[in-house]
């Protein structure tokens, strides 16, 4: 992750909505922010700390959520620590029971960062589920 290349939100509170690229079973997500030693006043303090992932089952359009439904099924609360690796990926602890298209990210909190709270890669991890060629069910 190289320094200022972050998709930054304000306040150390946010949500963001990220359409996945295909139907996902999801297993695990990954989060990445810059380390101490890139940061030019060697602390971390926009890095995210509690944060849940959420899934929708709903898509995206031009015109915003087309939603099919208002549940949600929550993967977790998790905290990134910025301890640790840049890159931290958290494992989903229950199995999802299918596939989605659309990731809500919840940061609950920050590590102190009174303006901003910025994230450099989110990756979400598992099976893609839809159809082959032939119209058939795929895994």
């Amino acid at each position: 992750a190289s320094l200022g290349y972050c998709w930054p939100f304000q306040g150390s509170q946010t949500e963001v909505l990220i359409r996945l690229p295909a139907q996902i079973q999801p297993t695990a997500i990954t989060v990445q922010h810059t380390s101490k030693i890139a940061s030019p006043l060697g602390t971390v303090n926009s890095a995210p700390q509690d944060f849940t992932p959420d899934l929708l089952p709903c898509a995206l359009s031009s015109k915003g959520l087309d939603e099919e439904s208002k549940d949600e099924t929550l993967l977790g609360a998790f905290t990134y620590a910025v301890q640790k690796e840049q890159t931290q990926t958290f494992r989903l602890q229950n199995g999802v029971p299918r596939a989605f298209r659309v990731l809500k990210l919840v940061i609950q909190s920050n590590w102190g960062k009174p303006g901003y709270t910025c994230i450099y890669q989110v990756r979400v991890y598992g099976a893609i589920v839809g159809t082959n060629a032939m119209g058939q069910p795929r895994v």
